[in-house]
């Protein structure tokens, strides 16, 4: 028998329907480049699924209060568009409680913090290197997030996850433009 450890599963999670609904429909918006606007059908949803209108209306519910979805009443639902105003707001305040984060880490100079925040940057780095686009989102949202975790603070973390999935739907939509590079990329994160 080798002494090396074998990596091991990760524990089943035991979560409602509802969770598991809204987990699924979550990524769906966010890792499958579901246009915004796209209507979101009941029937088709809860069949696709595999659950009930009712444990699929829980699970719309719950990302529309996420700012995920728009819920139109009498015709159903849609993936929220971002207006210009809506992406300004959104990258204001996400800057703002990273900026608030990032102060924290610094004041607090914890070297297992910063040197969790540096590999995320180096994991950013390579992944840049490497061009894939869902990558880079990938590394990009983590380092963001390792700067929030990084700061220790309860009700900042609380707020950011308000905005975190809005956040991620601005990163990818961001690092997708045209005009942004990888390096830039890079250069942006680096200071």
């Amino acid at each position: 028998m080798s002494s090396i450890s074998a990596p091991k599963p990760v524990p089943v999670k035991r979560q409602p329907a509802e969770a598991q609904a809204t987990d699924s429909l979550r990524d769906y918006i966010l890792d499958s480049g579901v246009e915004p606007g796209s209507p979101l059908p009941e029937v088709e949803l809860a069949e696709q699924l595999g659950v009930s209108r009712a444990t699929l209306r829980t699970a719309l519910h719950r990302l529309n209060s996420e700012g995920l979805i728009d819920r139109h009443p009498y015709r159903g639902w849609s993936v929220t568009s971002l207006s210009a105003e809506d992406v300004w707001e959104l990258w204001t305040l996400r800057r703002s409680l990273e900026r608030m984060a990032a102060e924290v880490v610094v004041e607090r100079g914890d070297p297992e913090t910063l040197q969790s925040i540096s590999a995320r940057f180096a994991a950013l780095e390579h992944a840049c290197a490497g061009g894939n686009p869902d990558e880079i989102n990938a590394a990009d949202l983590e380092f963001h997030r390792s700067i929030i975790a990084g700061a220790n603070h309860r009700f900042l973390q609380h707020h950011y996850r308000l905005v975190q999935n809005q956040a991620k739907r601005f990163i990818a939509a961001t690092n997708m433009l045209p005009s942004f590079s990888p390096e830039e990329i890079i250069q942006e994160h680096r200071h």
